[in-house]
C-alpha cells in the first residue's frame, strides 16, 4: 500500500491495519524458524509496512499537535 494511499486513512483504520501487520509479522517469524515459510520477501514488505504507517501516525500526531499550539 502506497503512503498517499494510507495518508488518506484515519489515525484509527490506521492502528488497526498496524495491529495486522505486527500479527502477520509475528507468524511470518514462527513460520520463518520452523521452515515453513511459503514467501520470504514477505517478511521484508510487511516490516517496511509497519515502519510506514508509524511514520505516518507520527506526521498526524505532529500535525494536530501544531494546530493545537
Amino acid at each position: 500500500m502506497s503512503a498517499q494511499e494510507l495518508r488518506d486513512k484515519t489515525p484509527d483504520q490506521l492502528r488497526d491495519q498496524l495491529v495486522q501487520l505486527k500479527k502477520e509479522a509475528f507468524n511470518l517469524r514462527f513460520q520463518m524458524a520452523t521452515g515453513e515459510v511459503s514467501n520470504p520477501a514477505r517478511i521484508r514488505q510487511v516490516r517496511r509496512e509497519v515502519a510506514r504507517i508509524k511514520t505516518i501516525l507520527n506526521e498526524k500526531a505532529a500535525a494536530a499537535a501544531s494546530v493545537e499550539a
